[in-house]
């Protein structure tokens, strides 16, 4: 935990209500997500039991599984599920807009939908839920023996694409509501206790005449609040064995429905609180204002959505089992270059994020005491001379960065400047002067156009975050060198893996 984030889990543990973490929310919020609620069989690594979906909060879709150790119930289930989250995505394959891609003579005009699905899971667990059901269907043979309908490997496809870009915290498709609300509130219990939905509620909206202690306490009983899932609780799993057992010993199929249908009543029993837990979340995130980057970051998880429709509409193949050496070094580099970007437009975004960065020495904030507009230093050719006005800040906070380092502000983020000087004055302050290197819309000489060069009184936050960094370059796949295995072949599903268990 980080020092601002430890103080507000004391406030909130002496308040008894969760501290703010964020002024603003840093996840795109669609109108219409899509919730699903999964529950899974004890013992079973993702055998379905039963689902709450869909994007009506007062009418769910209840999905059962009478009998989960049946391939076949399990397999109705996955086409069950397919119909309503497929029908979901195609009504997001709509409207379309244009959008640029590459520079200069490499630019490109492109189409992307003006929508993208979203997908909301309770906790953690919800996603890696989805990651396994989508490698357990989406290798799945649509002829031959033990055949399953075309929609279940489509399904497949689709689940391993919204888990895999649940990896990039840039990505709005795939996300848990724990840990949303815990990246926006902190509450007064420990991290561990934040995955449990509703105990983390309770210390953000207690109920009236309550506090969250009080109301997590309450919140942890099972009998009150079922687990948000996949796993049940096992007290509730006897009650299902005995149902189960007495559905499988049925004489006869009025018998057999009669006890599927308590089945279902109990089952749906153990979803309901928790499917009314995730819209009392998303309606808590809807009243945060959206951060300045969010609309970006959605942007680019349509054009996302939209390449990989195209690519499924062109017969596109499944994901293979697992990523080849260059392709998982490819990954690698893209997910750290997308968390490095995404912490520093929070940062930009959120005053309160920007404050974390202030305290380990990343940035300083400061009043503009003077500036020299016409200043000129020596340029790279001889006798030449470049424009280079300066800012002098005034600041009372420790400023941890080295002279020569290069800063941005978020109130100018397209200019980039560099610390020339630091000094320590008599009253404890510091005097930090800055070289501005741009951001004058190109202009080469003074006077600066409006509101590009900072006025005096002005209090500017600097801080060596850059959103627009440009991200690691590596080179195309066709031109993997021959010492790194040469490019890498296209992946082709076989036999072995259509034949994947569940288990």
């Amino acid at each position: 935990m980080s020092v601002l984030s430890t103080v507000a889990a004391l406030t909130a543990s002496r308040t008894g209500r969760a501290e703010p973490l964020t002024t603003v929310r840093h996840q795109h919020l669609d109108e219409k997500p899509f919730v699903l609620v999964p529950l899974t069989l004890a013992g079973e690594a993702c055998a379905p039991l039963a689902a709450l979906a869909g994007t009506d909060p007062e009418h769910p879709t209840l999905l059962t599984v009478r009998q989960p150790r049946n391939r076949a119930e399990r397999f109705r289930f996955a086409e069950r599920l397919a119909a309503l989250l497929l029908a979901y995505i195609d009504g997001c394959r709509t409207d379309t807009e244009p959008f640029t891609v590459g520079r200069g003579k490499e630019k490109e005009e492109r189409l992307r939908f003006q929508r993208a699905p979203q997908l909301l899971v309770p906790n953690g667990e919800g996603i890696a839920y989805v990651r396994l059901l989508g490698r357990l269907t989406r290798l799945r043979a649509t002829e031959g023996p033990y055949a399953v309908d075309p929609s279940v490997p489509a399904l497949g496809k689709w689940l391993t694409w919204l888990a895999d870009l649940a990896e990039f915290p840039n990505s709005g498709v795939l996300l848990a509501m724990t840990r949303l609300l815990a990246a926006h509130w902190a509450t007064g219990q420990s991290p561990s206790e934040d995955s449990h939905l509703a105990s983390l509620l309770a210390w953000i909206d207690p109920p009236e005449g309550s506090d969250g202690a009080r109301a997590a306490r309450e919140a942890e009983d099972p009998a009150v609040w079922p687990p948000a899932g996949p796993s049940t609780d096992p007290v509730f799993d006897r009650t299902l064995h005995e149902l189960m057992t007495r559905y499988d010993e049925a004489s006869d199929d009025r018998g057999r429905e009669a006890v599927g249908r308590q089945i279902d009543r109990e089952l749906s029993g153990q979803m309901l609180p928790t499917w009314q837990l995730m819209w009392q979340g998303v309606e808590l995130l809807r009243d945060l204002p959206e951060g300045a980057h969010v609309p970006d970051r959605w942007a680019l998880d349509r054009r996302w959505f939209s390449e990989y429709a195209e690519y499924l509409d062109a017969d596109g193949r499944p994901q293979a089992r697992r990523d080849q050496a260059v392709r998982a070094a490819r990954r690698l580099a893209r997910l750290e270059d997308a968390v490095a970007r995404y912490e520093a437009e929070r940062a930009y975004d959120d005053p309160l994020v920007m404050a974390e960065y202030e305290l380990t020495g990343e940035a300083f904030t400061g009043t503009v005491t003077a500036r020299d507009e016409d200043r000129f230093v020596p340029g790279a050719r001889p006798g030449s001379q470049v424009w280079r006005p300066t800012i002098t800040l005034r600041t009372d906070t420790r400023v941890g960065l080295a002279v020569g380092t290069k800063v941005k502000s978020p109130a100018r983020p397209s200019q980039e400047a560099r610390l020339l000087e630091v000094r320590q004055g008599d009253d404890g302050g510091r005097t930090v002067v800055l070289q501005l290197e741009g951001g004058f819309e190109r202009k080469r000489k003074p006077p600066a156009p409006a509101g590009t060069l900072a006025e005096t009184g002005e209090e500017l936050t600097y801080t060596t975050l850059n959103p627009t960094a440009m991200p690691s370059a590596l080179p195309d796949e066709e031109d993997t060198p021959w010492t790194h295995g040469g490019p890498p072949q296209p992946y082709e599903p076989t036999d072995e893996d259509a034949e994947e268990t569940w288990e």
